[in-house]
C-alpha cells in the first residue's frame, strides 16, 4: 500500500510539475524580454479561472468554447495591461516596474473579490468520469488534460523561439534591446506579445487548478508556488523553467510522502520547495540553467 501511495504521488508530481513548468515559462518569458519579474503572475491564473467559470456557469457555454474564449480574453487583457500600465514605465528603474506588478497583484485580487466574492466556487462537471486509470493509478481527467496541453505548449514554445520571426525577434530583444531596435524590431510589440502569451498560458493553469480545487482567491498563491521552480531552473532559461517545474512538482509530493509516513512534521508539502529555493540560491545563485552575469566596475 505504501509503494502504491508513493507511485501515485510521483505520478501526481510529474503532472503538476509539468503545469508548474508551463507557468514558470511565463515568468521566464516576461523576464527575458523585459528584465522584469512579474509578481502578478498568480493573478493571471485567478482571472483566467474566474473568466472560464463565469462563461460556463452564467452564459452556459460549452467548456471547449468557454476555454477558447478565455484564452482570447486573456490575450487581449495581457496586451492592454502592457500598453496602458507598463509601457509608460519603459526606461524607468526596474524596481519601479516590480513595485507596479506588486500593486497590480493587490488591485486584481480586490477587484476579483468585489465581482465574484471571497468564497470558493466549484467548477461545473466537465468530464463524464471522476478519474482515469493510468498504469493502474487513478488520475483526474483535468490533470490529464493539463499534461497534454502543457506538452503541446512546451513544444510550441520550442518551435516559436527557434523558427518563427517573432520568436527570433523576442530572443534578440532579450539579448540586447538597443541592438534589436536598431535592426528594426519593434521592442514595444515584443513586450506586448510577451505579456499576452504569459496571460494566456497562465489562464490554462488557473482553469485546471480551478477544476480540481474550485475557483477562489487562493489560486493567486499558485504564482508564488511556481517561483521556486523559476529560481531552481534559472530565471532566464526556458528549459530551466520546465526542469525546475518538474523538480518542484516531484519534490512537493515526495515531501508529502515522507511527512505522512515518517517525519510527521506537518505542512512539509508547502514549505519544502522554499527550502530548496534557499539552498539553490546559496549554491548556484543563477539556477541550474541560468546565465551567469559578471559585471565589472
Amino acid at each position: 500500500m505504501i509503494s502504491s501511495l508513493l507511485l501515485q504521488l510521483i505520478l501526481n508530481g510529474l503532472i503538476v510539475g509539468a503545469l508548474y513548468g508551463v507557468v514558470a515559462m511565463c515568468f521566464v518569458l516576461i523576464y527575458k524580454s523585459t528584465q522584469v519579474v512579474n509578481f502578478a503572475q498568480g493573478e493571471f491564473l485567478l482571472i483566467g479561472a474566474w473568466t472560464c467559470w463565469w462563461l460556463v456557469t452564467s452564459l452556459e457555454l460549452p467548456f471547449p468554447a468557454a476555454f477558447l474564449l478565455t484564452f482570447l480574453f486573456m490575450m487581449v487583457f495581457g496586451i492592454v495591461l502592457q500598453m496602458v500600465v507598463l509601457r509608460p514605465l519603459i526606461g524607468e528603474p526596474v524596481i519601479s516596474v516590480i513595485m507596479v506588478t506588486i500593486g497590480l497583484s493587490i488591485f486584481f485580487q480586490a477587484v476579483v473579490k468585489a465581482i465574484f466574492g471571497a468564497w470558493a466556487q466549484p467548477f461545473p462537471e466537465v468530464f463524464p468520469v471522476k478519474s482515469v486509470d493510468v498504469f493502474g493509478l487513478p488520475v483526474q481527467p483535468a490533470y490529464l488534460m493539463s499534461l497534454v496541453v502543457s506538452v503541446v505548449i512546451m513544444v510550441a514554445f520550442a518551435w516559436f523561439f527557434k523558427y518563427s520571426r517573432m520568436g527570433l525577434a523576442m530572443r534578440a530583444t532579450a539579448f540586447d534591446q538597443q541592438v534589436a531596435q536598431s535592426l528594426g524590431i519593434s521592442v514595444k510589440g515584443v513586450f506586448a506579445l510577451a505579456w499576452a502569451i504569459s496571460a494566456m498560458v497562465s489562464a490554462l493553469a488557473g482553469v485546471v487548478v480551478g477544476m480540481v480545487n474550485g475557483v477562489s482567491s487562493a489560486l493567486s498563491f499558485f504564482g508564488i508556488k511556481v517561483f521556486p521552480a523559476v529560481i531552481v531552473g534559472g530565471l532566464d532559461s526556458i528549459v530551466g523553467a520546465i526542469v525546475g517545474g518538474l523538480i518542484i512538482g516531484l519534490l512537493e509530493n515526495l515531501a508529502e510522502y515522507a511527512d505522512s509516513q515518517f517525519l510527521h512534521l506537518g505542512n512539509l508539502y508547502s514549505v519544502a520547495p522554499f527550502y530548496v529555493l534557499v539552498i539553490i540560491l546559496m549554491i548556484k545563485p543563477y539556477g541550474l540553467f541560468g546565465t551567469k552575469r559578471i559585471e565589472r566596475v
